[in-house]
């Protein structure tokens, strides 16, 4: 059966790598890409792309009508640290969005939806260690109380609607492709900008705040994992945690220190350390391992080589 399939957010951190992996899979002109503001050249280039304010119903109900689709991919959000200075909005978007998605799947106009969660659910009671999937779960940011709010809904509508949604909490996402999004995990990616350009970075953490992150290409694949795997062996509806590794601003740097010697790194924590140290530390997540064979591939060396490679050659 011929899948056509809608991407929402298609110029952020996830939206920009996913659409060029779908298409190589699907093809291009069944990944219809959108997003609220043009996408990469490379998006626009080789296949559909709409723009899309996901929180106008009746323009979503358009775009999906207009390319017959059958799957949404729902990655329009205000992440972490953005949505501290934009409080109304970010909670408009991240909720509205949601529910003009999960509408559509409920009055059987779509058949699956992907919406993807956050580590930020959890908060300063949470186990750090290990974070289990069932943990206190009580945010103390909009970001992570519109992800939990979302949870929520996504089991809702799947208990009482049989809706086909599936979702991924996902830790710190570090790729090359795309500029950060305004998240509080995205020193990560600056760092590796700065070190190839400056050679050094200020990072508005603390040396020693360890945090759960995972490279795009893990995290990509295990969106499509969890998107293709059959539906009996997606056990949790809420949305699944899924670790890659674990490290600190300082574990980070004295590895980008082994590839350019002459990095250098200052500290100066700012509003985003009180979000970072709400947050765990590590993720257990043998739950999405069990059920539908997760496991990543990218380690804190493997991930370093290949933004300094990518970075430098881009």
């Amino acid at each position: 059966m011929q899948e056509n399939i809608l991407v929402i957010g298609s110029s952020g951190q996830i939206g920009s790598e996913l659409v060029l992996e779908l298409r190589k899979i699907y093809g291009n002109s069944s990944i219809i890409a959108s997003d609220i503001i043009p996408s990469s050249d490379e998006i626009i280039s080789s296949g559909p792309f709409e723009i899309l304010d996901v929180t106008d119903s009746k323009k979503l109900l358009e775009v999906v009508k207009k390319h017959d689709i059958s799957q949404v991919y729902l990655l329009a959000a205000i992440l972490s640290a953005n949505a501290e200075e934009k409080v109304n909005l970010a909670w408009s978007l991240n909720m509205s969005s949601l529910f003009n998605v999960l509408n559509l799947a409920k009055e059987r106009v779509i058949r699956k939806i992907f919406w993807p969660s956050s580590i930020a659910v959890f908060g300063p009671n949470t186990d750090k260690i290990n974070t289990p999937q069932f943990a206190i779960t009580e945010p103390n940011t909009v970001y992570g109380i519109s992800k939990l709010a979302g949870e929520r809904w996504c089991e809702y509508y799947f208990n009482k609607f049989n809706v086909d949604v599936v979702s991924l909490r996902y830790p710190g996402l570090i790729g090359w492709k795309s500029l950060p999004g305004g998240g509080t995990t995205d020193y990560a990616v600056e760092i590796f900008h700065e070190a190839i350009k400056n050679k050094k970075y200020n990072c508005f953490l603390k040396k020693d705040s360890t945090l759960p992150m995972m490279y795009m290409s893990d995290a990509i694949n295990a969106t499509l994992n969890i998107m293709t795997t059959e539906a009996k062996n997606v056990k949790i509806r809420s949305s699944y945690n899924i670790a890659g590794v674990s490290f600190s601003p300082k574990e980070i740097s004295d590895e980008i220190q082994r590839n350019i010697s002459e990095f250098s790194i200052t500290y100066t924590p700012d509003f985003r350390q009180k979000i970072a140290d709400s947050w765990p530390n590590s993720i257990d997540d043998s739950r999405a391992q069990k059920d539908w064979k997760w496991k990543a591939e990218f380690d804190l060396p493997k991930i370093t080589s290949d933004m300094l490679k990518n970075l430098t050659a881009n």
